[in-house]
């Protein structure tokens, strides 16, 4: 059973001091064995004693003796929760009148907490804790190299929407009415765009070429940009594909921009990703928005071109797609430009050229960590992941 809490008549500090002093007092005798027993007598939420002193002096106590006196019952509490403490580690503040420390038992922990320090030092015996960092996820690693190398040349970054209309997607690039990617069977197309016109229709980017075209709309010459980010095709899921993907594209449209210059850039980036022993070479090949175009080969990084299973002991791996910007691309934008400004001949091909390129983040990333399988990066499994830390 509690004892009675006694009357506050007058609430100045002298009243006060000695009121919580007659407390605290009681705290620091009480037997403290049954440590349960002590926790409900002071700090029972029906009638603990802390709860009574609350009723009968805070509720009661005039406006401006509130603060001081919410101060030394706060303190009063902090020394029951110490007392509660069985290794007395609860570290609790010193406030202005110094109760808890005047009624510690120890000498020593008075001092510490005087000091408002831990009454125990740190025991460097026990096991730190392990704190893992993150990392870039692998394709995000293998995209920043690769823009890393093109940034060093010139080159800045433009980023596009991921659901684009079917002209900035096919018919500004050159895609004919009838072209395979343009069917459903190839493209994901967004539902309910059978009522809208044919080129406003909206589909999941298949390339991140319409930013190529969405840069020279806004953009005179000259111009040189790489373009990374996620393109999607309807495709059916292997070690080797994948319906999401990523993919890094650049564009350089300036004057007297010549096929060597495309060599020369690339080769200097696969050497930049690869290591400076690594060739190039050409082969003819056919896009819509570019002509001439080029597969571009590079010499097998695993064999150093001798020949092995991983380049089918040809002792080359085909890795991207390029060539010149066909004229027809900078007459569709040329056709939107003059919208704005029926003068506008910023893109005449008599007066200026280009080049384009196009490279698979995943390809890039699977030769450069030995990975077999596109489905890895995709999968969220922790233990394929950890070996990128």
């Amino acid at each position: 059973m509690n004892e009675a809490i006694p009357q506050l008549h007058t609430f100045d500090e002298p009243s006060l001091d000695a009121a919580f002093a007659t407390l605290a007092e009681e705290v620091r005798t009480a037997d403290t064995n049954d440590v349960e027993a002590f926790r409900l007598h002071w700090l029972g939420r029906k009638q603990g004693r802390l709860k009574l002193i609350s009723e009968a002096w805070l509720k009661s106590a005039p406006p401006e003796a509130k603060k001081a006196l919410g101060i030394r019952f706060n303190e009063l509490k902090a020394l029951v929760e110490y007392q509660l403490s069985p290794e007395r580690l609860v570290k609790v503040p010193v406030s202005e009148s110094g109760l808890i420390a005047e009624y510690a038992t120890q000498g020593t922990i008075s001092a510490n907490l005087h000091k408002k320090q831990h009454p125990y030092p740190l025991d460097i015996t026990l096991p730190g804790s392990l704190r893992t960092p993150g990392i870039p996820h692998p394709l995000l690693k293998t995209m920043h190299e690769i823009v890393s190398v093109f940034h060093h040349l010139g080159y800045s970054t433009n980023l596009g929407p991921q659901v684009e209309s079917d002209f900035y997607n096919f018919e500004a690039l050159n895609f004919p009415e009838n072209h395979p990617a343009r069917d459903t069977q190839d493209t994901l197309v967004i539902a309910n765009q059978h009522g809208r016109p044919s080129r406003d229709r909206l589909l999941m980017r298949t390339h991140t070429s319409p930013v190529q075209i969405r840069t020279m709309i806004a953009q005179a010459p000259p111009i040189r940009i790489v373009i990374p980010g996620k393109v999607h095709r309807n495709d059916a899921a292997d070690a080797t594909h994948s319906p999401i993907f990523h993919q890094i594209e650049g564009l350089c449209v300036d004057t007297n921009i010549t096929f060597s210059d495309l060599k020369g850039t690339l080769d200097h980036a696969m050497k930049a990703l690869f290591g400076s022993d690594v060739k190039t070479r050409f082969f003819p090949s056919f896009f819509p928005f570019t002509e001439p175009s080029a597969d571009v080969q590079i010499s097998c990084i695993f064999c150093g071109g001798k020949g092995c299973r991983k380049c089918k002991h040809s002792g080359w791996i085909e890795l991207l797609g390029c060539g010149m910007v066909d004229p027809a691309v900078f007459a569709a934008v040329t056709a939107e430009r003059r919208k704005l400004n029926p003068a506008d001949d910023a893109y005449d091909p008599e007066k200026i050229t280009g080049f384009a390129f196009g490279m698979g983040v995943e390809r890039i990333a699977m030769m450069l960590h030995g990975v077999s399988d596109i489905g890895h990066f995709y999968s969220g499994d922790m233990r394929f992941l950890e070996q990128f830390a």
